[in-house]
């Protein structure tokens, strides 16, 4: 994504960093909005942990994930730094549907601001481009940040929200897949660069992307 911004330096060198400046300030605000949304919705059934851990605050100092980060920048999509969350402290709510519904809560938040940012982008495209353009970019990122983070695979949400909702026993199995940390999901991505006509990446992030962003600018 970053690299896409590189060859206007030749032409126009204040205008491509004001548009770096612009992707990364949008970029740290909508990955703290999801895991701000994690620890709030963990904190609000009753766990503590994230509060305790300074995770309930809208500061992106605590919430960027390096390696995330990184590969949001080069990729195109990636990652916060994941909010603690112990399900069995959570109140009148089994672990499992605890554990669903505080991982769903980043991509949600997401696809609100997402929401909110369209009609920001709607609203001002006559009057106020460059105002919309960012608003536009807001969309397209939190978008981006829900869907990603959807695959059911770890560090992601998507993980998290499978193992709440599968039997116990296919949850026990399915967990151990956590214990190797993000290298399932970096072998989906090797397998995608490396095997032509092979997009699983364009097929469960693109097009879902495009088709809540369209029907967002409507």
């Amino acid at each position: 994504m970053l690299f896409q911004y590189l060859p206007a330096f030749k032409v126009d060198p204040l205008q491509a960093t004001f548009q770096i400046v612009v992707l990364l300030a949008v970029i740290a605000l909508s990955v703290t909005v999801h895991e701000f949304s994690h620890a709030f919705a963990s904190n609000y059934l009753g766990d503590r942990t994230a509060k305790l851990l300074g995770r309930l605050t809208m500061n992106p100092a605590s919430h960027i994930d390096p390696l995330g980060a990184l590969i949001f920048l080069v990729a195109g999509f990636g990652w916060g730094k994941p909010v603690p969350v112990n399900p069995y402290r959570l109140r009148k709510i089994s672990p499992k549907a605890g554990l669903a519904i505080v991982s769903l809560s980043g991509p949600i938040a997401n696809l609100i601001t997402a929401f909110f940012s369209g009609l920001i982008a709607t609203g001002f495209y006559n009057t106020h481009p460059v105002i919309a353009q960012i608003a536009l970019l807001s969309a397209y990122i939190n978008v981006l940040l829900a869907v990603f983070n959807l695959i059911p695979l770890p560090p992601l949400d998507g993980f998290k929200v499978a193992l709440g909702l599968l039997p116990d026993k296919s949850a026990n199995f399915y967990s151990q897949l956590e214990k190797y940390g993000p290298m399932p999901l970096f072998a989906l991505l090797l397998v995608e660069m490396a095997v032509p006509g092979i997009s699983i990446i364009g097929l469960v992030v693109e097009k879902p992307v495009s088709m809540i962003l369209n029907s967002l600018l409507l």
